[in-house]
């Protein structure tokens, strides 16, 4: 069963696509005019302005994509249902941690499209205050998950990297997105929404900490600083590849 059928059921109300996140990702993809939306999900970040086809492992979280949504094929990653070039660009947000075999779910990106353009999160990134002081669990288990970017730089035959800072009033509700909200982790619905918590046992315990620093002050104390930023560098990255289009040699005419 995918993932995501277990734990997506609320995935639609707190993963507001943030509009700021959209157009690195609209840039990413450049010309491209048919675009695959792989491990799509609910259709976050999907492009309304390109032809878009979604692919989706998940039951739960195809029956979650709005009306007037991108057509949908349930499957995964590592089986793509498509022919080699089909497609411009293939995207896939946050999403690599969950394949199986990341990568071969990366080769079969880019056996289907020119364009490569992967939204994921680097483990080598020291993570913030959430999993520095009350999940410090969480960094082994995405370190575990999530590929290094060199690893998926090379997978990909080369790419460009870059850091994607989080806006402080992120709508998209990943596990970094309230970095300047403490209170909203305190939301189970919101805590359902990230995978991350999925397999931890004593979730609740740590969060009735964060809570009582909030109420103590204890908090703010120690990160109250971060009210006044716009930003945070919470380790994730935009992965791009471009592969040349391939010319046959020309013909020699005698």
């Amino acid at each position: 069963m995918a993932r995501y059928d277990a734990i997506g059921k609320a995935y639609a109300q707190y993963r507001v696509p943030d509009e700021r996140i959209a157009a690195r990702l609209s840039d990413a993809l450049g010309d491209a005019e048919t675009v695959l939306n792989v491990g799509a999900g609910t259709g976050s970040y999907e492009p309304t302005d390109r032809r878009v086809v979604a692919v989706e492992p998940s039951a739960v979280m195809i029956a979650q994509r709005p009306p007037g949504a991108a057509p949908v094929m349930q499957a995964s990653a590592e089986a793509l249902p498509f022919a080699d070039g089909a497609f411009d660009a293939a995207m896939a947000v946050l999403t690599i941690h969950h394949w199986a075999d990341w990568r071969r779910g990366v080769a079969e990106m880019a056996r289907v499209a020119r364009t490569v353009v992967i939204l994921t999160w680097d483990p080598a990134h020291e993570g913030f205050w959430l999993t520095r002081d009350y999940f410090p669990d969480f960094i082994p288990l995405d370190r575990a998950s999530f590929p290094p970017i060199d690893a998926l730089v090379s997978a990909l035959g080369g790419a460009d990297t870059q850091p994607v800072p989080v806006p402080g009033d992120c709508t998209d509700g990943f596990l970094g997105a309230y970095w300047r909200r403490p209170h909203a982790y305190l939301d189970a619905g919101a805590r359902g929404a990230i995978s991350t918590f999925a397999p931890i046992n004593d979730a609740d315990s740590r969060i009735r900490r964060l809570a009582g620093d909030l109420d103590s002050g204890r908090w703010h104390d120690r990160y109250g600083h971060l009210l006044s930023e716009d930003t945070l560098d919470a380790g994730y990255r935009l992965v791009v590849h471009h592969r040349e289009p391939h010319y046959p040699p020309l013909q020699r005419t005698s």
